[in-house]
């Protein structure tokens, strides 16, 4: 089936969740005034529905070739990013002084929730250009600036982001590339780096590469790492890409899934060295690289609600249509659409439910990066980074988790088709499951989540976190409506949870940091679900007080009903998560010797 965006259900996410309307009447927002966050949102949802949907079918069959080191996406793909370039879409929240439209990051997040469900694997491409934007804004030198932000805003250039090799995956202090200083401001790169999205590939003519490298002199570990501009092509004097530099695609890894999407080994300085300049200071190139990375965060936590929602459509659609047995109470003529089977219906009800929850859950983060980086004083702005800081690692791993739950629940809801290719449902299963693993693995979220993000401001930010929580729950159960049914209830026994194994996790950071670690990864869960689960509570809210205000929109009924079933079939799982936070880590130490290998 063919992709159709979900523009009633994210704009009333943005509204409900994100407080679009309350931001634009405070200014906060004013650039997407008077309709222009709709207006926007459908020429985003037109792109995805056109021009994107129609070549993610035929790119994961056909995949991304290469020959004497040049990569050729598939057929359409050249075509489609002179569309996306044509359409400014790079620059969306790019600042006007560097050519962009310097949009929210709300915004943005619903526009890539819409082009990652039509075709995940070309927007890996351009998604990174917006990390490597904010990066070069935040660090790079006036010089930089104005020799390749303006390319890169404007969708000419594409970036990377190259951290990882051979033996250095998620530990960075491992890593062995070198730089050298040259003596003329510029740098000279050699090493190795794997994994490397779009690293080599036809879409435009220069590929910018921020690429992490180690000097002579520089300190053992993380603290001696520095960031390097290093592109595929130096400039002539009219800024026009030149000369190749001393770098090369060595090859493409053969994937489970995003098979358009290149994956490159790259090589720099088979020749003396590949050119590079400094982005930032010496031996502090971590903290410029985490500005792409945090935003790319960001971008993988909605591609695991576009996943989710893309399998979501696609095993809805096939429950109406296909028939099977006879369900309880069906009076039909013969068979019955599997839809009206109740296991079948339950299914579909957890991939919807969870779904919403996390496309709730990445719109508060990235409306609360835009008050980090917007509203209010400082104190507000420390408060609202601190809270983003807090919610991307949740966001990240929680959605993308969601997105392969739910596209294997979507195989499953197609049954033995599902396992053939020719239905489309495999695909949604084997591109979502990267998301789980890039930018960070989801266990190394939780050990981030745990060891540095829930002491921020002494817990302060976390404490605030739970009492939003309970401020929605308390206005659900205030309502006392029956189509809520026991939403309060579940969702507040859900962040009691959370409270306690917070508390727990809390003190077992200066006691017991193996236990804590034990426990980081259902932390997290538990974390996702009751803010996943609040978050779709107040839609639920909003939804309901429309529809006493006389709004007849018939998608108020189901917004409440997906709140419900969320809050009473998944957030009831967070107490037996708790009981594996504060109470499971003996088994993990003691079942070591299950582990062991047998000779």
């Amino acid at each position: 089936m063919t992709y159709r965006a979900p523009l009633p259900e994210i704009i009333f996410a943005m509204r409900a969740v994100g407080g679009l309307d309350s931001r634009i009447a405070d200014g906060l927002y004013a650039d997407l005034a008077d309709g222009t966050a709709e207006q926007i949102l459908a020429e985003a949802a037109k792109f995805a529905e056109d021009v994107l949907d129609p070549i993610n079918r035929s790119g994961d069959l056909a995949g991304s070739k290469i020959s004497d080191g040049k990569v050729t996406t598939p057929a359409g793909w050249i075509e489609a990013y002179r569309q996306w370039e044509a359409g400014g879409w790079s620059g969306l929240t790019a600042s006007t002084e560097d050519g962009g439209m310097g949009l929210p990051q709300l915004l943005n997040a619903a526009c890539q929730d819409m082009w990652m469900s039509a075709n995940m694997a070309f927007m890996l491409c351009p998604m990174l250009a917006a990390g490597a934007i904010e990066a070069l804004a935040a660090h790079g030198s006036a010089t930089l600036q104005k020799s390749w932000l303006p390319k890169i805003v404007s969708g000419e250039w594409a970036t990377t982001m190259n951290l990882t090799e051979p033996q250095a995956g998620s530990d960075l202090a491992a890593l062995r590339t070198r730089a050298a200083r040259a003596g003329d401001g510029t740098y000279r790169i050699t090493g190795q780096k794997i994994f490397i999205t779009y690293g080599e590939h036809d879409l435009t003519d220069n590929i910018v590469h921020l690429v992490l490298a180690r000097l002579p002199d520089a300190p053992a570990g993380t603290r001696g790492i520095s960031l390097f501009l290093v592109p595929k092509f130096l400039l002539n004097a009219d800024g026009l890409p030149g000369a190749l530099n001393d770098l090369r695609c060595a090859g493409i890894e053969h994937k489970m899934g995003i098979h358009a999407s290149p994956t490159c080994t790259m090589v720099f300085g088979d020749n003396g060295g590949a050119t590079g300049w400094l982005i930032g200071e010496e031996n502090r190139g971590l903290a410029c690289m985490f500005t792409m990375m945090n935003n790319a965060r960001l971008g993988v936590a909605m591609q695991g609600v576009a996943m989710a929602e893309r399998a979501t459509q696609h095993a809805l659609a096939y429950a109406n249509e296909r028939r099977q047995g006879r369900a309880p109470g069906w009076t039909g003529d013969g068979m019955s659409p599997i839809v009206q089977h109740p296991d079948v219906r339950r299914t579909l009800l957890t991939m919807k439910s969870m779904t919403a929850a996390v496309r709730a859950l990445a719109y508060l983060t990235a409306a609360t990066a835009d008050l980090a980086h917007r509203g209010g004083d400082e104190a507000q702005r420390k408060y609202h980074a601190e809270r983003v800081a807090l919610l991307t690692p949740v966001a990240k791993a929680f959605s993308t988790d969601v997105g392969n739950e739910v596209t294997s629940m979507g195989v499953q809801v197609f049954g033995g088709m599902g396992f053939i290719e020719e239905t489309g449902a495999a695909q949604f299963m084997r591109d979502a499951r990267i998301a789980a693993i890039y930018e960070g693995t989801n266990g190394i979220q939780a050990i981030d989540l745990v060891q540095r993000k829930l002491g921020l401001s002494g817990g302060e930010t976390m404490r605030r976190e739970i009492a939003d929580m309970r401020t929605i729950m308390a206005e659900v159960a205030a309502v006392n409506a029956p189509s809520f049914g026991r939403t309060a209830q579940r969702m507040t026994e859900a962040i009691d949870a959370l409270e306690r194994a917070t508390h727990w996790m809390m003190t077992a950071q200066t006691s017991a940091v193996d236990d804590a670690l034990a426990g980081a990864t259902p932390y997290l869960r538990l974390f996702g679900i009751a803010r996943g689960g609040a978050s779709l509570a107040g839609l639920a809210l909003a939804a309901h007080q429309l529809g006493e205000g006389g709004d007849r929109d018939p998608a108020h009924a189901p917004r409440i009903a997906l709140a419900r079933f969320f809050a009473e079939n998944v957030a009831v799982t967070s107490t037996g998560l708790e009981q594996m936070v504060t109470q499971g880590a003996a088994s993990v130490k003691d079942g070591a010797d299950a582990l062991a290998v047998l000779s």
